[in-house]
């Protein structure tokens, strides 16, 4: 275990927790939502720094970051843990395990150990994802410092409920973002993952304006985040907010946790959310998790060329040239690196 960051001793008894929006108030003994955090005499302590329950060489599109060093590997690591308890959580096994098992599992993992791994596999990237990096935030900052030292860019998937204080302290060293817009319905928030909508948006806004490349992903559930008028409103937030070039990933929901008497999604509301995004004035709106859909792919929001083709995860063509459409010489928002 390790003192966590971002806290406050309120008395001899309490500790109130600035790593997230729920900004848990902590008795002795007691844990945070999150189930990593604990109070023991007045300090806060993590007890995830060092524990890593998964690593892995993914695609960087696997996070997904279709606009970032695309066609790049990203050397992807977690703690358990999470602060939201979704009902429809894809990583249920480790990111509810705190919560579900009452235990906490990992091998010893420094960051040093994590950055030189990124460099001998020859990653561009380090991605804290698979659960919540919010949760593990001390191993991620140190981790992210020195992986600039060694010019490793850092990636944060992520719900999107830290605080401004975290924000503030990890933007240095975070160079892109992949954040969940779960729905645009603080009602949703509310009943299935036992968070609140207002911060994420709000936080995807302070990201940008920080200096973090921003994509976006919704997981669209069957009767529950798929109504068009919703969609529509999430598409106008991003636009109105974020800009047009922003990219979103709208995913297919597969039946998973304590929502396997869910369908999956059709192929026919991705796609017809997809339109929705583009009618809205999205220039780039992805279909996920439906191998060999057009809107795996990009293309020129301007002459329609089609300018990188992908199959999943995979880059089957890219024809970019300097962050432009070769037909028309339009500028396309893609980061791709030296």
């Amino acid at each position: 275990m390790k003192q966590a960051l971002l806290y406050d001793r309120l008395d001899t008894d309490s500790v109130v927790c600035h790593l997230c929006h729920h900004m848990c108030t902590i008795k002795n003994e007691r844990w945070g939502i999150c189930r990593v955090r604990q109070n023991r005499n007045g300090i806060l302590y993590t007890f995830v720094y060092d524990r890593i329950v998964a690593e892995h060489v993914d695609p960087i599109e696997k996070k997904p970051l279709f606009h970032f060093l695309p066609g790049s590997k990203s050397y992807s690591v977690a703690t358990v843990g999470c602060n939201f308890h979704c009902q429809f959580c894809q990583n249920s096994s480790i990111a509810q395990m705190p919560r579900d098992q009452g235990r906490i599992s990992g091998i010893p993992m420094t960051p040093g150990q994590v950055v030189q791994s990124a460099r001998n596999q020859r990653c561009q990237t380090i991605a804290y994802t698979y659960t919540e990096p919010t949760i593990y935030f001390e191993f991620a900052l140190e981790t992210a410092q020195k992986a600039h030292e060694q010019g490793i860019q850092n990636i944060f998937v992520s719900n999107g409920f830290m605080s401004e204080g975290a924000i503030t302290m990890i933007s240095p060293w975070l160079d892109a973002a992949n954040i969940d817009l779960k729905a645009i319905d603080n009602a949703f928030y509310k009943n299935y993952c036992s968070a609140r909508l207002q911060p994420v948006l709000d936080n995807l806004v302070r990201l940008k304006a920080n200096g973090v490349f921003i994509e976006i992903t919704t997981l669209m559930i069957p009767d529950l985040n798929d109504d068009p008028k919703k969609i529509k409103k999430s598409a106008k937030f991003i636009v109105r907010e974020l800009g047009p070039d922003v990219p979103w990933h709208i995913s297919r929901f597969h039946p998973t946790y304590h929502m396997k008497d869910r369908p999956a999604t059709s192929v026919e509301t991705l796609q017809t959310a997809r339109k929705i995004g583009l009618d809205a004035g999205l220039r780039y709106v992805y279909t996920g998790n439906i191998p060999g859909d057009e809107g795996e792919s990009t293309f020129c929001h301007h002459c329609g060329k089609l300018l990188i083709e992908r199959y999943g995860f995979t880059i089957q063509k890219n024809v970019l040239k300097d962050n432009m459409c070769p037909e028309c010489q339009t500028p396309v928002n893609v980061i791709t690196g030296n």
